[in-house]
C-alpha cells in the first residue's frame, strides 16, 4: 500500500469518526488548561461533542464526572480518544476493546503498533498520530450530526 493511500485512508477514517460519534472518551484529558490533553477536548465540547474524561487523579474537568479507568464509565464507551504516552497505549487498547469501543484514537505525536494491532484485530475503527480539534477543522465538521 502506496504512503498515498495510507494518508487518504486516515483522512476517510477521521472523517468518519467525528461524524459518527457524538460522544468522545478521552484518557488522559488534563485538568491544566494550559495542556492540550484539555483544551483540544475543550475545543471538542464547544463544538457540540460531549466528553467524558478518564482521569484516575481528578474528579471532575470540564464540569464533566471523571471516571477512573474505561471501565468505570457508565453504560461503554464508543469512541476513545487517547491523551497518554505511546507506552500506555497497548493497555489502553486492551481496556478499549474490553469496555466495547468502537474506535480509538490516539492524539498526535502518539504512535503505538502494538495498541493499532490490538485496536484493529479487534475491529475498531483505529487513528494514531492525528488532533481531532485539527482534523475537525481540516473536514469543516462544526458540530456532531446529532446536534445538527
Amino acid at each position: 500500500m502506496g504512503k498515498g493511500t495510507d494518508v487518504d485512508r486516515t483522512s476517510e477514517l477521521t472523517k468518519q469518526m467525528l461524524e459518527d460519534f457524538d460522544t468522545i472518551t478521552v484518557v488522559g484529558l488534563s485538568v491544566d488548561p494550559m495542556k492540550s490533553a484539555h483544551s483540544v477536548p475543550a475545543a471538542m465540547k464547544a463544538y457540540g461533542w460531549r466528553v467524558i474524561p478518564v482521569n484516575p487523579h481528578a474528579d471532575q474537568i470540564l464540569g464533566e464526572n471523571v471516571y477512573r479507568t474505561l471501565a468505570d464509565v457508565p453504560g461503554g464507551v464508543g469512541f476513545v480518544n487517547v491523551f497518554r504516552p505511546a507506552a500506555d497505549c497497548p493497555d489502553i487498547a486492551r481496556q478499549a476493546v474490553a469496555a466495547g469501543a468502537k474506535a480509538l484514537w490516539l492524539q498526535l505525536g502518539i504512535v503505538s503498533a502494538e495498541a493499532r494491532e490490538i485496536a484493529e484485530s479487534a475491529g475498531l475503527l483505529y487513528v494514531e498520530d492525528r488532533c481531532l480539534a485539527v482534523e475537525r477543522a481540516r473536514h469543516a465538521i462544526r458540530r456532531p450530526r446529532s446536534a445538527a
